[in-house]
């Protein structure tokens, strides 16, 4: 069975630095009525989501098996409930396979996470290392990060002026973006004086600790016009996963990136990914690393990504229109909220950030150190 998949409805929380106020289960159950509303959806037997997939992590919910909490806000006791905890984007990937193979007609995709409630996420991240050799020497994503921003800066020429251009830049798009109220303005001086957390990232450049929630439905192509007039349907998908040890991969450049974004791009018959898209919604963790998945995924040329930021090209090609990671997602959830941020733009529900006439939009998550394991999904309205 092959089925086109649309993107009905899209629903976040507001992402904040600390929702002391909410557990995760009324984060969770904000962004679930928010899409009935829109869309009318229920769980009856008949007509009614088919299945549930939710996005958490066992560490930072402090808890085993986390999503285990959610299953009453999840409809788990009526359907069928599975959990992704990698990186937020796969539960796209994920339902899109349930629904083109025939196995679910409707899904409910939902993601929490709460970095506030841990001590550290740094300690966090530390756990995906090898106990016997990396662990022991203190490495974390932030320090891998670290080591890859040192590399791509040699062989780029991006420097610390060029990362305090691209965080003023995406904090200034984030204050049209009402998800995100806690977003401080910034001038460029400020960055620039903001205290090293891995040289040469400075903690400025870092995307800042916050809580929050999102969501989506989607639907069968025979079934979407139940629930919306403005599908966005899902036209490419590709994910790829670097090496495990740091040493064994080029830290300048990323070969999962460049696989995962080539196969995404072939699904959806795109075949100059620089002209095909309207809209770019971009995984950037940390400063440096906007222009360097740019050049991986084929949107500017390998090496460029010096002059593109002196340029502000940017600005021509509407990259991160919503202030990306840098404006302040939670790391589990960073490419599901880009996901969200393109359906919302080629729905045009993105209020004052509203591209005008977006058709087309690509985005993209990452997870792990040094960008690790990379995923790309390509979107496209009517």
């Amino acid at each position: 069975m092959d089925r086109k998949v649309g993107i009905c409805a899209v629903a976040q929380t507001h992402f904040q630095r600390n929702k002391w106020d909410q557990r995760f289960q009324n984060m969770a159950l904000e962004v679930l009525e928010s899409l009935q509303q829109q869309t009318g959806v229920d769980f009856s037997e008949d007509k009614g989501i088919d299945m549930s997939i939710s996005c958490s992590d066992d560490m930072f919910d402090a808890r085993t098996i986390s999503d285990n909490g959610l299953t009453d806000v999840l409809g788990g006791h009526f359907r069928c409930e599975e959990k992704i905890a990698q990186e937020g984007i796969q539960a796209l990937y994920y339902g899109l396979a349930a629904i083109r193979s025939g196995h679910a007609d409707v899904v409910l995709l939902l993601g929490h996470c709460k970095e506030s409630q841990g001590k550290s996420r740094n300690r966090v991240t530390h756990l995906a290392f090898d106990p016997f050799y990396t662990r022991p020497v203190g490495l974390d994503f932030c320090v891998g990060a670290g080591l890859q921003a040192q590399a791509y800066g040699e062989k780029s020429g991006i420097t610390d002026d060029h990362l305090a251009k691209i965080v003023v830049r995406a904090r200034k798009m984030a204050a049209n973006n009402p998800n995100q109220p806690d977003t401080q303005q910034v001038t460029a001086e400020e960055v620039m004086a903001s205290a090293f957390l891995a040289d040469p990232i400075r903690t400025l450049h870092a995307y800042p600790v916050s809580d929050g929630a999102v969501g989506m439905i989607l639907a069968a192509e025979d079934r979407v016009r139940e629930f919306t007039d403005t599908p966005v349907w899902i036209t490419g998908v590709g994910n790829s996963m670097d090496s495990f040890f740091l040493g064994d991969r080029d830290l300048a450049s990323s070969v999962a990136l460049k696989a995962a974004a080539g196969r995404a791009y072939k699904r959806a018959g795109i075949r100059d990914p620089k002209s095909a898209f309207d809209v770019k919604e971009v995984c950037d963790q940390y400063a440096y690393q906007l222009p360097m998945w740019m050049e991986g995924l084929g949107l500017i040329q390998e090496g460029r990504g010096a002059r593109w930021v002196d340029d502000q090209e940017w600005d021509k090609t509407n990259v991160n229109i919503s202030g990306g990671m840098l404006a302040g997602n939670p790391l589990l959830l960073g490419g599901f909220v880009r996901a969200a941020e393109a359906a919302l733009q080629l729905k045009g529900e993105a209020g004052s950030r509203q591209v005008k006439n977006a058709r087309t939009a690509l985005a993209h998550g990452v997870m792990g150190p040094a960008g690790q394991f990379h995923s790309v999904v390509t979107l496209e309205r009517d």
